[in-house]
């Protein structure tokens, strides 16, 4: 088994957790500003810009790896913090688990060690989950990002949820963030779930992808005591997240507009909140083009257009006919990207 990357310190915890849960063991530190300015220690600082990678296939349906490590390369010239790979936009639950491992072994060779590989590890069972974690992080994962089991959703309460990844949590070799993704699941991570889950030494942060800006601040606020950092899970609402102190996004539109998106990021960080706005705004049109417009196939699409392997998607998702690929390079052009 290969020997865990070594992260930053972590954190002195307010809470340990025993077999009833999370109990008090001293006064809680407050993540705010420090002398000097400086950023606060973490076990992993997840702050920044991630593209949720799309699987290329080959023209007989295989995974294409030399054509995904070709856009990672492309993808290093952005200032993007890392990578996230079988993710919703990855196509991860077409993939064999072969596939994606190999996936992630690709990827470790070819992302540079500065930059952090998220990798969706999440099955419909925690002993599946728990299996895929520690191979993911066996073949250079820095974390894994695991979505909510779904299938049995009215059995899906917070109890069930909370079992379900600490029990995860507990045995994997590499920090956990939850993941919520309420138009693909129909389940929206409860809020109480996430709260106690956050007090977890092992879960270190949530992208929450339900768009719900109050439910983000109220995130960020009840975990500022915790080693947990909440991140936006599209572009459409990433600027109004940045307000509420999420601290940055896994987006699938920064695989066609990363630059965009890490400018975005940055006129946040610099209070250039005019700039910022005129910026989002031009994002809003492509953002719901490549996600509740056309999806996956639309993300291939678009990408193409701007320098990138997309291809096709793995059936029974099909390509764009005409006039939806007519109407997506509208949704691009009329905000001056194309």
């Amino acid at each position: 088994m290969r020997a865990p990357r070594i992260l930053p310190l972590l954190w002195p915890r307010s809470l340990c957790w025993g077999p009833a849960g999370p109990q008090m063991r001293s006064a809680p530190r407050k993540f705010g500003a420090v002398a000097g300015g400086a950023a606060p220690s973490r076990r992993l600082d997840l702050r920044g810009i991630y593209p949720p990678l799309t699987t290329p296939f080959t023209s007989q349906g295989e995974v294409d790896y030399v054509r995904l490590e070709e856009n990672v390369r492309l993808y290093d010239k952005i200032p993007f913090r890392g990578f996230v790979v079988q993710g919703s936009t990855g196509e991860a639950p077409y993939l064999t688990q072969q596939e994606r491992l190999e996936v992630v072994r690709r990827l470790r060779q070819a992302v540079p060690k500065e930059k952090l590989l998220l990798v969706g590890s999440g099955y419909e069972t925690t002993r599946g989950t728990i299996e895929m974690t520690a191979q993911a992080a066996d073949k250079g994962a820095d974390a894994a990002l695991l979505v909510t089991p779904c299938y049995y959703r009215g059995s899906m309460t917070s109890a069930a949820l909370i079992h379900h990844y600490t029990k995860v949590a507990d045995t994997s070799p590499i920090p956990v963030i939850l993941y919520s993704v309420p138009s693909n699941t129909g389940l929206e991570l409860p809020s109480d779930a996430v709260l106690i889950l956050a007090q977890h030494p092992n879960i270190v942060g949530i992208k929450d992808s339900g768009g719900n800006i109050t439910r983000l601040g109220l995130l960020v606020h009840k975990t500022l005591h915790e080693d947990f950092q909440v991140l936006a899970g599209s572009a459409g609402f990433l600027l109004a997240s940045y307000t509420v102190g999420v601290v940055g996004g896994i987006c699938a539109l920064a695989n066609v507009l990363g630059t965009p998106l890490c400018q975005l990021e940055s006129l946040c960080h610099t209070g250039s909140w005019d700039k910022a706005r005129e910026l989002q705004h031009r994002l809003i049109e492509p953002n719901l083009a490549v996600t509740s417009k056309f999806g996956i196939p639309g993300i291939k699409q678009a990408m193409e257009w701007f320098g990138y392997y997309g291809g096709l998607c793995r059936a029974p998702l099909l390509p764009l006919n005409k006039t939806q690929v007519t109407e997506l390079r509208q949704d691009f052009s009329s905000n001056g990207w194309l």
